[in-house]
């Protein structure tokens, strides 16, 4: 249930994508915010980069990972995108339940671990949160999104 939703944070972020016109990339609706591109860089590594922090990967790992996972065409955004999910993907499924529900593992950046389904379910709202964001990117830049775009 919980990857189905993933699934469908994956998909409406790819059509999301889609509708990124070249000149829309450094767009940026506030000083305070990131750019278009770099809003949709950070969304697409989410799957691959949240599943390395999940298995105990250190910052510097993680940073290489974000740097070799940056993306420099629109097919780029979406290939990465794709093979997170199916990595995340295979890893989720592969756990038993036992360990997806009790096996705690610590982020290098918290001191708390928690465990693989709150991991599942963080990951979910981070993705959430960001494909929003990206959403409301398009909805200023008058692009062709509406809320049936998320569905």
């Amino acid at each position: 249930m919980l990857l189905e939703e993933l699934d469908l944070l994956v998909r409406t972020t790819h059509r999301l994508i889609d509708q990124i016109e070249e000149d829309d990339w450094s767009f940026r609706p506030h000083e305070s915010m990131r750019t278009l591109q770099e809003l949709a860089t950070h969304l697409v590594q989410i799957p691959a980069t949240d599943l390395a922090i999940l298995q105990e990967n250190d910052e510097i790992a993680i940073r290489k990972l974000e740097k070799n996972l940056t993306p420099k065409t629109r097919e780029d955004y979406h290939r990465i995108l794709t093979k997170g999910f199916a990595e995340l993907t295979a890893y989720m499924d592969s756990l038993s339940e036992d360990f997806f529900i009790h096996r705690k593992t610590r982020a290098y950046y918290n001191q708390q671990p928690v465990t693989q389904a709150k991991w599942l379910i963080e990951i979910i709202t981070h993705m959430a949160h960001h494909r929003a964001q990206l959403f409301n990117y398009l909805k200023e830049l008058k692009r062709d999104v509406t809320m049936y775009s998320l569905y």
